[in-house]
């Protein structure tokens, strides 16, 4: 018999490799862009934003249908081939001599991207009745965790070894992961289905008991990381404009942008288990709630004091927000679809990841940065709403799954 505990430990490990890997980039891609070419201070934006987008915008394309090959032909199958593409990508991307070469590898990285939904499915299909919403929030710990610690280590290697030999420590922490997978991870023997008809995404929609109430989850995810997205255009200013006197202002902006995360890794097990008690709707409600005060208020503070508390604040919703929409997504689907809703979820969230920035952008150049988080909070506003009109008319349905809480 499979332990499905122990599958969790080590696909949480896999997954806080491979975010730990894949996020340590992040930090110096536009000065390892600068270094591929002679660029104006408008064309190395462009490439960055450019090179960091293309990553999530196919990601969000092919999820689903890494998703379906999930549950035609075994996750942890899926689980391999992330992380050896990855492992391809990444390398490859340490070797370019032009920034055509990267965005095209970047693009490619995002094609094979699937390793944590893939995750996700597994552990939601193996964890008992009671437990999945603790299982999920145990391993969404290691994508805060790998997102704390990532930037970190990245910029700590490529001040010390430069920035190429990062690509390949990379490749190597990705390596490890295949291994761990493939020695690790259990999965019973899969059952390829007879019907073509259940192969296609179509199929998804008409399986489910209520599409509308999934699609409403989907929504959350996306407003969710719209949000959380929406400040980075504007953090180091926004910091800088509540006190401009400072003299370390980069290292308070990484501070204040590393806070939710910090708060996050702290009360998602917390959320996982009370959810598993009062039912993961609950949880969703209390945490939009949290979302549109705290977000309301940083648009009125005076002082970096102030907005730190908030944005530490905020992380508890972050940890409570996320393990609970899957658990819903968990409930409304089945075993037999559940890698292609898990694969959607994915593309929702990377939508989110490309979106909210254009967002906080664009508001930011209209009204002015406190405008930011006064939209993020009418955004979210607007999908509780609609989040809880969809729940009403699916149980006014019947086709609403009650806690069982």
């Amino acid at each position: 018999m499979i332990s499905w505990k122990k599958n969790l430990f080590s696909l949480w490990l896999g997954c806080f490799i491979t975010g730990l890997g894949t996020s340590q980039i992040l930090p110096f891609l536009p000065l390892y862009i600068s270094q591929l070419g002679h660029y104006s201070t408008s064309d190395l934006t462009l490439w960055s934003g450019l090179t960091f987008s293309i990553t999530f915008l196919v990601s969000a394309i092919v999820s689903p249908l890494w998703g379906r090959m999930a549950d035609t032909r075994g996750r942890k199958l899926m689980l391999i081939r992330a992380a050896v593409g990855m492992a391809i990508a990444i390398f490859c991307q340490g070797l370019v001599t032009n920034v055509w070469q990267l965005f095209l590898l970047r693009g490619v990285m995002g094609l094979a991207s699937g390793y944590i939904p893939n995750a996700m499915a597994l552990v939601a299909a193996q964890a008992p009745k009671g437990k999945s919403g603790w299982a999920l929030s145990i391993l969404s710990t290691a994508q805060i965790s790998c997102l704390l610690g990532g930037p970190l280590l990245g910029g700590y290697l490529a001040d010390h070894v430069g920035m190429r030999p990062v690509f390949h420590v990379t490749t190597v922490l990705l390596v490890i992961t295949t291994l761990l997978t493939i020695f690790l991870i259990k999965e019973e023997p899969h059952q390829p289905r007879e019907k073509k008809a259940e192969r296609k995404s179509l199929s998804v929609w008409k399986s489910v008991p209520s599409a509308s109430v999934i699609l409403s989850l989907l929504f959350c995810t996306l407003a969710v990381q719209l949000c959380n997205g929406s400040v980075n255009p504007i953090l180091f200013l926004y910091v800088q404009h509540l006190s401009p006197d400072s003299q370390n202002i980069a290292f308070i902006s990484g501070f204040i942008a590393a806070l939710p995360g910090m708060s996050a890794l702290i009360s998602a097990p917390i959320w996982g288990r009370l959810g598993d008690r009062i039912g993961p709707q609950r949880i969703i409600s209390v945490a939009f709630v949290m979302f549109i005060l705290l977000l309301t208020l940083m648009s009125l503070v005076s002082s970096v004091t102030q907005f730190s508390l908030l944005r530490f604040l905020l992380g508890f919703a972050d940890g409570a927000m996320f393990p609970a929409i899957q658990s819903l997504l968990l409930r409304h689907s089945s075993p037999a679809v559940s890698g292609r809703v898990f694969g959607y979820n994915q593309s929702f969230m990377n939508l989110g990841n490309v979106a909210g920035p254009l967002l906080g952008a664009a508001t930011s150049a209209a009204l002015g940065m406190r405008w930011v988080f006064f939209a993020s909070a009418i955004v979210i506003l607007i999908n509780l709403i609609y989040l809880r009109l969809t729940f009403v008319k699916a149980r006014n349905a019947g086709t609403l799954i009650e806690s069982d809480a």
